[in-house]
């Protein structure tokens, strides 16, 4: 079975097409951290990265970030090594007490929202001083509840994508630059 997984990860990444270079996720990651480390100067932020999309993003901004900062992360997820998303489970909600604080939260991807939607609904309860998302890429579609994004790096198109922390079936998140399934 692991073996027929790994075949498929590596004939998928093998006809795929690269939708966002290295240089321009790297361009990305610049501009988000220097306009959040603007933005969140004097607010003594909470950064919550969302387990497991949101690593590689996370460790894109983080340098780009100049400012004090606490960082957190919680797990939540609809995938669960498929393709596509079903009921959203809980793994790890965030240590820290969210109340009065400034939250940033850090994600792979804003493709329906789902997922985001559920995550500030949860952040929300804690009554923080704020919260703001990052996403490094979003989807372009109309689809789901889509919430507001604060900084957003990159547009990709609406197709299956990978890379940059998202995933095909669990493989690919490290890649450096995001690919789309081969339509077809």
């Amino acid at each position: 079975m692991i073996d027929e997984m790994l075949n498929e990860a590596l004939a998928v990444k093998a006809s795929a097409d690269c939708v966002v270079s290295e240089d321009a996720i790297q361009d990305a990651a610049k501009r988000m951290g220097n306009q959040i480390s603007q933005d969140l100067a004097d607010k003594n932020p909470l950064v919550i990265t969302v387990m497991n999309g949101g690593l590689y993003p996370a460790g894109l901004l983080l340098p780009h970030i100049t400012i004090p900062m606490q960082l957190d992360y919680l797990h939540a997820t609809r995938y669960r090594g498929e393709t596509e998303g079903g009921e959203l489970v809980w793994a790890r909600t965030p240590t820290y007490d969210l109340t009065g604080r400034h939250i940033l939260i850090i994600d792979d991807i804003l493709d329906e929202g789902y997922t985001l939607e559920a995550i500030l609904r949860c952040c929300l309860t804690q009554e923080p001083a704020s919260v703001s998302t990052a996403v490094l890429a979003n989807k372009l579609h109309d689809r789901g509840p889509r919430p507001d994004v604060t900084y957003c790096g990159v547009d990709v198109p609406d197709r299956y994508v990978f890379g940059c922390g998202m995933d095909y079936k669990g493989y690919w998140r490290n890649l450096s630059a995001i690919y789309a399934v081969t339509e077809g």
